[in-house]
C-alpha cells in the first residue's frame, strides 16, 4: 500500500518550523540538508541563503515522514495565506488528538476547535502559526 508523505515549501524559516513541528511530535530528524552542502554550479544560490534548508525530513511514524525546505528568493515567495491542502493526522486515541492539536495550533488560527463532530469522530481543522493547514481527526470506530 503506498505511504503519504507531507512535503512544505517555506519562506526562509523551514529549520524554525520543523523545530517546532519536532516539539509536538517527538522524534529525531532523518535529514536535515543546507543549500551551502549541495552546491550546483548551474542552480547558484546567493550567500545569505547558503543556510537555509534544502531539505529537511522527520519521521512521524514507521510509514510516515514530514518533509520540506525553504523555496530560493530567485523562485520567489510562498504565499502563507492561500488556502493551501491540508494535511490530515488520524490519531490512535482522543488523548494523541488532543496533544497534536494543542501542540500544532499553539500560535496559529483554529478553524474548527477540536470535539466531537456530526460524523462521529473527534475532530479539529486549523492554520498553525507557519500558516500550515492541519486537520486531527480520531475516529473511535477505527479504534475500538
Amino acid at each position: 500500500m503506498a505511504h503519504l508523505n507531507p512535503y512544505i515549501h517555506f519562506n526562509g524559516n523551514a529549520e524554525e518550523a520543523f523545530t517546532f513541528y519536532k516539539s509536538v511530535f517527538g522524534g529525531e530528524f532523518a535529514a536535515v540538508v543546507r543549500y551551502k552542502d549541495f552546491p550546483n554550479p548551474e542552480f547558484p544560490i546567493y550567500e545569505k541563503e547558503e543556510n537555509k534548508i534544502i531539505h529537511i525530513s522527520l519521521p512521524i511514524s514507521a510509514t510516515s515522514v514530514f518533509m520540506g525546505s525553504d523555496v530560493p528568493d530567485m523562485l520567489g515567495q510562498v504565499n502563507e495565506e492561500e488556502n493551501r491542502s491540508k494535511i490530515s493526522i488520524s490519531a490512535e486515541s482522543r488523548e494523541e488528538a488532543d496533544k497534536l492539536y494543542n501542540g500544532l495550533s499553539a500560535g496559529g488560527k483554529v478553524e474548527m476547535p477540536i470535539g466531537d463532530s456530526p460524523w462521529g469522530s473527534y475532530f479539529a481543522m486549523f492554520r498553525d502559526k507557519y500558516g500550515i493547514e492541519w486537520m486531527i481527526d480520531f475516529d473511535p470506530r477505527q479504534h475500538g
